[in-house]
């Protein structure tokens, strides 16, 4: 399995509450699950989701590291190194 080498980058922590993907929010979309980027704290849907927020904005910012909001999920994602941590890093 890959290893996440952007664990520095780390600047937000997981919110306690989300109101939904910030970009379906504006749209109208509907999401599956949410995840919130690391680096900038933006609340993006998952790549079950029609519109895959999280990844595009992975995709405009480069911001590397997600992690689930969903509750009861404690899992982190690394898309530069395609790397999945069960135990997400701390900043």
């Amino acid at each position: 399995m890959a290893k996440c080498t952007h664990a520095d980058q780390i600047k937000v922590v997981r919110p306690d509450t989300v109101e939904g993907c910030e970009d379906c929010l504006k749209i109208g979309g509907k999401w599956v699950h949410l995840r919130v980027c690391l680096t900038c704290g933006h609340i993006g849907c998952c790549d079950n989701s029609p519109n895959k927020h999280a990844r595009a904005h992975y995709g405009e910012t480069k911001h590397p590291l997600i992690q689930s909001v969903e509750p009861g999920e404690k899992w982190a994602y690394c898309f530069e190194d395609n790397a999945l941590m069960r135990e997400p890093p701390t900043s």
